[in-house]
């Protein structure tokens, strides 16, 4: 049995932490809420992300970081990718040793446009971190539906472990080390996704969905390899499938926002009705700047991102797409 404290008490630091439970491990589940930490562990559930699931034994609720830090084998972050480094500041602050660091945020930090995997590692425990990620919704996840994922590592023997604490007949864990890939592909995908939910908002059909996700997958590709990624990274589970899950399912944060967007709602009026961080947000603005910095030309993220923060129309930005210069698609 392993320890492990899981930082972040949303969906699927939560998820994550049954799941961790169930495979018969101690999880130390952490959040910055102390009211409704507390009222979780009163109850055993998480009403307000995962109502009904009931927390199983071995998820011990902390108010306290140190707490939940104290002892443990693996330090997982599931907190949004707003605040990897408030919180990672907060840890080093404890002076409790890191053994091996889990990244289960996904996004770019904007203030630096750095991965949150290369946060962590600064902060933390640099040859040791181990990002997590795939086609993976909380919902399905904690309901023991079937899943796979990728634990990405440069120190391969971390990434193993990683494979090895998570691994179920539910969950299947393929390891990597290519951590720039996996990480891109996890982020840009959830810009893609809202303009997936914007062409199923405007009634558009399965041509437009298809073609963008075709065109999707390119981008994301074109960007990933820029940055040091290996191209066969984003036609495997942190690419393709990560990408296909998010643009498609009706669990998606992001897809819901692209959806009501296309519907004419204001990104305001959308973000203040939800309880969950959409992170392609965020997101779009951080990949359109790594764009420009690395020379990689990102369409629909730009069309994504006059959306969002320029005030253009779902069908402006679908005729800014359509009528760009024709080319090969080679």
């Amino acid at each position: 049995m392993s320890r492990v404290a899981v930082l972040g008490a949303g969906s699927w630091g939560t998820t994550l932490a049954i799941h961790l439970a169930r495979a018969g491990h101690e999880a130390r589940l952490w959040g910055n809420d102390a009211a409704e930490l507390e009222r979780m562990d009163k109850r055993r559930e998480n009403v307000k992300f995962l109502p009904s699931l009931l927390l199983p034994v071995g998820v011990k609720v902390h108010a306290e970081l140190e707490a939940a830090l104290s002892d443990s084998d693996f330090t997982l972050f599931a907190v949004p990718s707003q605040v990897v480094r408030e919180v990672a500041n907060r840890v080093a602050g404890t002076a409790i040793p890191v053994h091996i660091c889990i990244c289960a945020s996904k996004g770019f930090e904007l203030s630096s446009n750095l991965r949150l995997s290369q946060v962590l590692a600064t902060l933390l425990v640099p040859s040791q971190v181990v990002v997590v990620t795939g086609p993976s919704h909380a919902e399905e996840v904690s309901r023991g539906i079937p899943t796979s994922v990728v634990a990405a590592s440069t120190h391969e023997p971390s990434a193993v472990a990683v494979q090895q604490l998570l691994a179920t007949a539910a969950l299947r864990v393929y390891t990597n080390t290519d951590v720039t890939g996996c990480e891109v592909g996890a982020c840009v995908k959830n810009v893609i996704a809202i303009a997936a939910g914007v062409c199923d908002g405007v009634g558009f059909g399965d041509n437009t969905k298809g073609a963008l996700l075709t065109r999707g997958l390119a981008e994301i590709a074109r960007l990933g390899t820029a940055m040091g990624g290996r191209r066969e990274t984003f036609f495997g589970l942190a690419g393709m499938g990560d990408l296909i899950a998010t643009a498609m399912s009706r669990h998606s944060r992001n897809r819901f926002v692209g959806e009501r967007l296309g519907r004419g709602e204001s990104l305001a009026a959308v973000l203040d009705s939800m309880t969950m961080v959409a992170e392609g947000v965020p997101a779009a603005r951080a990949t359109r700047d790594l764009g420009v910095q690395h020379g990689v030309e990102l369409p629909i993220t730009e069309q994504v991102c006059a959306l969002l923060f320029e005030g253009r129309s779902p069908r402006e930005a679908l005729q800014a797409l359509m009528t760009r210069d024709l080319r090969s698609e080679a």
